[in-house]
């Protein structure tokens, strides 16, 4: 995975690109920097709502900072994504990660 400053050179040149933000959302949640990456999952969600597994890494952050209820909202989210994309791994995946929040 790129470095944090390979990733902002990135974003500089194209603010808008969903793996650039999905990358830099990634590299935040790995710092443990949960707010600042659900900041980036949603602006690659907002360029691309059909990418996946954002909604699944968004809601591993929103549960990180204690908000269960937007992590069972952003996978419910993310399972009709992935089922409109035609995405079985991801449903599956999505699926799985609600059902054990209760969801």
């Amino acid at each position: 995975m790129p470095t944090m400053e390979q990733l902002e050179k990135l974003l500089a040149a194209d603010p808008r690109d969903p793996f650039t933000l999905y990358a830099m959302a990634q590299e935040n949640a790995k710092q443990e920097r949960h707010v600042e990456a659900i900041a980036f999952y949603d602006r690659c969600l907002g360029e691309d709502p059909h990418y996946c597994y954002a909604y699944f890494h968004k809601a591993r952050s929103q549960e990180a900072v204690g908000d269960a209820d937007a992590a069972r909202a952003t996978l419910r989210d993310g399972l009709a994504a992935s089922e409109r994309a035609g995405d079985a791994q991801a449903v599956g995946e999505i699926g799985a990660y609600l059902e054990g929040l209760g969801g």
